[in-house]
């Protein structure tokens, strides 16, 4: 009987009922011979887990840093974020001529985070509001800087569903705004705001009536230089 070459055999050969036939010094070097390829097939696996997961984590590490500026070039292309359709609101008549939609109640809530290296508290001073389209609403955040040390932050901004970001116009904001805050110091951010009327007649927002406004405020040390071509926010001056 030829002793044990096959690596057909080697697989199986923990189960050893099915080699009778063999004799056990045959079991034994297939297993002394084919363990140590198996260890190393182990710790290659581990060693390539660890690798993605290393680089995973440096990947989202530069994109929170770069996520920022990367957000302002996307407002600027795609209209959303500072001001959601900026040219039509920009016009303080358009507001003054607004027809509130009184049937179409929106509950908006309010929520609020820091990215992770941000020492700020940072909350919505109020849960939620209940407006009507075509109405302007304000709302509060606030800020305490906790620490020993001056600290600039930057906010960016996001509204939820995605379908409705184009009708949520912020006349007054602090987002893309560097906010300074000094040591133990606490300020009140207002958000100046309205649901444009066409939002009451989008199809597909026909039962959407309830919104959110999510602010994640950064630490702007590595934001010195700001995105070229990109302007403050429009509607800071309008009334």
């Amino acid at each position: 009987m030829p002793e044990c070459s096959c690596p057909s055999i080697i697989v199986c050969v923990s189960d050893t009922a099915m080699f009778g036939h063999l004799r056990p010094e045959s079991i034994s070097i297939c297993r002394q011979v084919f363990r140590p390829i198996s260890q190393d097939a182990h710790n290659y696996r581990r060693k390539t887990a660890l690798y993605y997961s290393t680089g995973l984590g440096i990947f989202m590490l530069g994109l929170g840093y770069a996520g920022v500026p990367l957000y302002r070039i996307y407002c600027a292309k795609s209209g959303r974020g500072s001001n959601t359709d900026g040219a039509r609101v920009s016009n303080a008549d358009f507001i003054a001529r607004m027809k509130p939609v009184r049937e179409r109640r929106i509950t908006v809530e309010f929520s609020a985070d820091t990215y992770s290296h941000m020492a700020w508290s940072f909350k919505p001073l109020q849960k939620r509001l209940t407006i009507v389209p075509g109405e302007t609403a304000l709302a509060f955040y606030t800020a305490k800087n906790p620490t020993s040390k001056p600290i600039v932050g930057i906010a960016t901004y996001t509204v939820l569903p995605i379908e409705a970001a184009k009708y949520f116009n912020k006349i007054q904001c602090f987002c893309f705004e560097e906010q300074r805050l000094n040591p133990g110091e606490e300020v009140d951010l207002p958000v100046f705001f309205f649901l444009d009327p066409e939002f009451d007649e989008d199809p597909h927002l026909m039962r959407t009536n309830r919104l959110t406004l999510h602010y994640t405020f950064f630490e702007a040390k590595k934001e010195k230089m700001l995105v070229p071509g990109i302007s403050k926010p429009i509607l800071e001056d309008v009334a």
